[in-house]
């Protein structure tokens, strides 16, 4: 990774991008994109395709989801607390105590989860944190208070934490479900294009919207592509770290490279090729399954259109849907050189 990509990844994994409010974060994938793609497409609904070589027949599709987890606020109460409800599928019991940026038409207006001290709990009455008593103080007494700050339901509300570097070998913060996808997919087209490859088909790099939610973006630009292949980034779970159940979720270690995953909507042919890639150019990889569906846009192409012959390439990640979710900085070198 150079300064330039470097400096991208940060940028790009330090915005703010929640389901449904992915535009900033869009222009600056699209803003770093741009000198390697020959044109780019949007949607309504903001996913963004840089396309090399658009008048090729045959098209084929790397891509990543661009949303991140996050909150709804739902309820202001008369003193001043806010409850919210999940935008995807954010985490309840790691609020408490998180520091939170509530997105305004006014700007970000800073926020905590808040929680009673242990102090005043009692051990065997105590209720773990839910939707019902999670809550919001942005340090006013009245909703009148609240709303004279921009703040309204329907607001988004993200966590504050931030990308760095773990040890010499991770990189942590929230979002890299999916923003390291993006990154990795915008570097493929980085490397293509200071590399002078020529390709002869057309290549769609494609950063959805709204996966979160039920893949929604990649549903919608699929009939809009109708591509011949699709080659899908997301992430997976690193079973190595404690209360993993290897026996439930598969064997996968960070640092052991991309994993590759069987299942029905895995076209054979195209993860035999991807397997052969990966041994021809010694890049290591890890196995896994998916049951009736892998959970990613994988499954949204593969069964958009006549069928569209799909694989996923999955980046190892520990702590998935935290502000700690990490991954090991030679499993994204490698994801890179697989699809490359």
């Amino acid at each position: 990774m150079d300064i330039k990509s470097e400096k991208f990844l940060f940028k790009y994994l330090n915005n703010y991008s929640p389901t449904g409010f992915e535009t900033s974060g869009q222009r600056i994938w699209l803003d770093y994109m741009n000198p390697y793609i020959d044109e780019y497409i949007s949607d309504t609904y903001g996913t963004v395709v840089g396309v090399i070589n658009p008048k090729s027949e045959y098209k084929v599709v790397i891509e990543a989801h661009a949303d991140e987890i996050s909150w709804f606020v739902n309820y202001i109460t008369d003193d001043g607390y806010i409850y919210v409800i999940k935008n995807g599928g954010s985490d309840h019991q790691i609020a408490p105590s998180k520091r939170v940026n509530i997105h305004t038409e006014k700007g970000i207006v800073k926020g905590v989860f808040g929680w009673p001290a242990i102090h005043v709990r009692d051990s065997k009455t105590e209720k773990n944190p839910s939707l019902e008593n999670i809550f919001i103080d942005v340090g006013c007494d009245s909703k009148k208070e609240i709303e004279k700050l921009g703040i309204h339901v329907g607001c988004v509300i993200t966590f504050e934490d931030e990308l760095i570097h773990l040890n010499k070998n991770y990189l942590t913060g929230r979002a890299l479900d999916n923003r390291m996808g993006g990154f990795m997919i915008a570097e493929v087209a980085k490397r293509l294009k200071e590399n002078k490859k020529n390709l002869d088909f057309g290549l769609y790099i494609v950063n959805s919207v709204q996966e979160e939610i039920g893949l929604r973006g990649a549903q919608m630009i699929a009939e809009r592509i109708n591509p011949d292949v699709a080659i899908v980034t997301d992430v997976t779970h690193d079973t190595q770290s404690p209360m993993y159940n290897k026996k439930k979720s598969g064997d996968v270690k960070a640092g052991k490279g991309p994993a590759l995953a069987y299942g029905p909507a895995v076209q054979n042919n195209l993860l035999k090729l991807l397997i052969k890639s990966a041994k021809s150019n010694k890049i290591p990889y890890q196995l896994m399954a998916a049951s009736r569906y892998t959970g990613t846009d994988t499954d949204a192409f593969a069964y958009s259109n006549d069928g569209v012959a799909s694989a996923l390439i999955s980046l190892p990640l520990k702590y998935m849907h935290t502000t700690v979710e990490t991954v090991h900085k030679k499993d994204v070198e490698n994801c890179i050189k697989l699809i490359y």
